[in-house]
């Protein structure tokens, strides 16, 4: 039985998502990323760099959340090929997530969002580097169903980040061809059971609690838990 330790954040969406459209069996561990459980010794021992998703398949750890998808699909023979060039396709999509998508957007969370001074040089700069990648992108999908060939876990690793494009501060609507698949990935019943786990999440957040989720992220950040 496979043990994922997760939070509801786009890493570890990938995940859950991942073994819902694989069909496996797992137990969720919900962890408290504000309590910075992350960072508990406990978990350390699971996931050396302190950060979700984690997951323990009979015994065996495996941390970062590409890995993981890796591990997954190597182990299922789902959602990736297996041929050299097939699989090179994924993995060159899925590195382009793993090295620009998500460290660009999550910048551009913690300077629209989180950092409690607005600096708006570095604010730009994340965002514009968020567009040029979403550029990427869409000029890609423009002539590609999904990025790779077939659906693979480089769309859904990609998309687990792209959907949230509002949240740091960017429009998604100039990139039609990414809107395009967003909508048929969003369509597919695994990826909406995989986005309700650890918890069902709301369809979108007021203000208000717009507001409130910040302000613990931007204590996260000051005192360093984030990291």
């Amino acid at each position: 039985m496979i043990t994922l330790y997760t939070a509801a954040t786009p890493n570890g969406h990938k995940v859950s998502i991942a073994l819902e459209e694989m069909g496996l069996a797992y137990d969720v561990r919900a962890i408290d990323l504000m309590a910075g459980e992350q960072k508990s010794d406990w978990f350390l021992k699971i996931c050396p760099n302190g950060r979700i998703p984690a997951i323990v398949d009979d015994g065996f750890a495996v941390f970062e959340s590409g890995a993981i998808l890796l591990y997954l699909a190597e182990k299922t023979g789902m959602l990736c090929p297996a041929d050299p060039k097939g699989r090179s396709r994924v993995v060159q999509w899925l590195m382009f997530q793993m090295g620009g998508i998500g460290p660009m957007m999550g910048q551009a969370n913690v300077f629209f969002r989180y950092f409690p001074e607005k600096i708006k040089p570095a604010i730009d700069r994340y965002q514009g580097e968020v567009k040029r990648l979403f550029g990427v992108l869409d000029t890609h999908l423009a002539d590609n169903e999904y990025l790779a060939g077939d659906y693979s876990i480089a769309d859904i690793a990609t998309w687990c980040w792209t959907r949230t494009a509002r949240w740091s501060g960017v429009d998604p609507g100039p990139f039609t061809h990414m809107t395009r698949w967003h909508t048929a990935i969003a369509a597919r019943p695994a990826v909406e059971r995989g986005l309700a786990v650890p918890a069902p999440m709301p369809a979108a957040m007021t203000d208000e609690e717009a507001r409130a989720f910040a302000e613990k992220a931007r204590t996260m950040v000051e005192t360093g838990k984030w990291r």
